[in-house]
């Protein structure tokens, strides 16, 4: 199933009924689960490294444990894709999807966030969870753990680790085909408002999950409770998308036979088929997301150990211990302003890219420039003020919110003009090829920082990781401002005669090379 072929009916006509237009509020109850979905990532992401951490961990290896989302996202996402898109299920392409995934991340999920409850509390020896790898003195000792010794659950730390990873899969494999399904269901007109509002149901997640780390003094204390809840979450709002989406199964006579190996083989055929704006997208995804994997994933260390000078390893009562929640209580305050921003530019993005004739990259370039502007401040000008590092995490999300509310809207709608045209059409598997660069960057950030604390405390390292932000995304800026997203011309004249909505959805396309 490749991108470009021709047939007499594409996959993404069988989710709706030939001629049929959804109402825009049933669309956004369809794409409700994206929210409970980045209330997961919301506070798992600035949280996983400092719950290794917890758990016995040292900063380098709690750090290098986060290459786990974007190693598992980059294969998860395509293949899932490819699997969603030419599923012949009876219940559809994106449902059993959508299931398979709910369910493992309620059982890798609880045995993540359970691990220290499943295995028994003690203590790891006088050197410190290093000593349970021979010697002190090499560099994999020092990945392991701080010098000073500390009660931790030794087995919990080994088996919340790989479990992690397993998470992240399970977690690519729930997100993966919501977008897909609202695309197959949109017109081409709803494309572009509709993945904005997946931008809007994420800022609304990001709130909630900020909010979430108010509840207790240290989040990490307290993971198996809030898993518990997220995952409720979770379960809720997709039994809400279910009740409210119909899709009409895919025959098998309206693709090629699949067999094993035809999910990889489509990743291929997409890569191959694929219009020169996903290539110019990808690129400018990958640097956008260094920087924005530098406020999502370490932030939160950022405010606690860099601006408030705490230590999560600070006994109860001590001037580091009440450091170290205040950066977390201005972090998590900080992160609900992010939020809000996220949600009032949402609608400025989607009252431009609907009511005036602007080019998407026009609007997307300006809001990465802002990105580049902040991180720039947080490396050399915030210091210890927690005021001035709460305004630049607050304003750190319009890089984020663009390349959710952008390209994916773009791709969006030019696989409903190709759908529309008869040819076959990879919307999960392009999207989810998009997404990897999003997971390309997040590894690059990762792995810089991770380089960058073997040399340095962490309380150093981390203002210079948002140096490397503002490089990247500077040049993700000056990428965007060259993207090719003029309006399609191949439609000419009889679309403009036949379809008088065309002038208005003009614009949210591109001309597919």
């Amino acid at each position: 199933m490749a991108s470009g072929m021709e047939s007499p009916r594409s996959p993404l006509s069988n989710s709706k009924k030939e001629g049929e237009v959804w109402p825009v509020w049933k669309l956004v109850l369809i794409a409700l689960p994206q929210l409970s979905v980045q209330v997961l990532w919301g506070f798992i992401g600035p949280h996983s490294a400092p719950y290794m951490q917890h758990l016995g961990a040292g900063t380098v290896l709690a750090t290098l444990n986060n290459i786990a989302g974007p190693i598992t996202g980059f294969f998860t996402g395509p293949i899932v894709g490819a699997t969603s898109d030419g599923l012949t299920s009876r219940f559809g392409r994106r449902r059993p999807v959508i299931v398979t995934g709910l369910v493992s991340l309620w059982i890798a999920g609880m045995l993540f966030s359970g691990a220290e409850h499943i295995f028994p509390l003690r203590q790891c020896g006088a050197a410190g969870p290093a000593s349970i790898l021979e010697g002190n003195a090499t560099n994999a000792t020092r990945l392991l753990s701080e010098a000073e010794p500390m009660p931790v659950p030794c087995t919990a730390l080994f088996f919340a680790a790989p479990m992690y990873w397993v998470m992240d899969v399970t977690i690519n494999i729930l997100q993966t085909p919501h977008r897909a399904l609202v695309a197959d269901l949109a017109s081409p007109h709803q494309q572009v408002p509709m993945q904005v509002v997946f931008v809007f149901m994420m800022s609304i997640g990001n709130f909630l999950a900020f909010s979430i780390m108010q509840i207790y003094e240290k989040p990490v204390d307290h993971m198996i409770e809030l898993m518990l809840g997220i995952c409720l979450l979770n379960t809720v709002c997709v039994a809400i998308q279910f009740s409210v989406a119909r899709e009409i199964p895919l025959n098998k006579a309206d693709g090629p036979k699949k067999n094993a190996c035809s999910p990889v083989l489509d990743v291929v055929e997409a890569v191959r088929h694929s219009p020169c704006l996903l290539y110019q997208l990808a690129g400018v995804q990958c640097l956008v997301w260094i920087g924005n994997t530098a406020w999502n994933l370490y932030s939160a260390q950022w405010f606690e150990e860099a601006v408030f000078q705490g230590s999560e390893h600070a006994a109860k009562g001590t001037q580091e211990y009440n450091n170290y929640i205040e950066g977390n209580t201005a972090f998590s305050f900080g992160g609900q302003m992010k939020s809000v921003l996220q949600l009032i530019s949402t609608l400025v993005i989607m009252a431009i890219l609907l009511k005036t004739s602007i080019r998407p990259r026009l609007v997307y370039a300006p809001c990465i420039f802002i990105g580049t502007l902040v991180s720039i401040l947080a490396a050399f000008a915030v210091g210890h003020s927690g005021v001035f590092a709460k305004i630049c995490l607050t304003i750190s999300i319009m890089p984020e919110t663009g390349s959710f509310a952008i390209p994916f809207g773009l791709v969006a709608t030019l696989n409903a003009r190709a759908a529309a045209e008869g040819k076959m059409v990879s919307t999960a598997l392009q999207m989810a090829l998009l997404n990897c660069c999003v997971t390309v960057g997040q590894q690059i950030c990762t792995m810089t920082l991770a380089i960058i604390e073997s040399q340095m405390s962490l309380q150093k390292a981390l203002p210079l990781v948002f140096m490397v932000a503002a490089l990247a995304q500077g040049l993700g800026g000056v990428g965007a401002l060259f993207l090719n997203d003029a309006p399609a011309v191949a439609d000419s004249e009889e679309e403009t005669s036949s379809d008088p909505e065309s002038g208005s959805e003009a614009h949210t396309s591109t001309q597919e090379e």
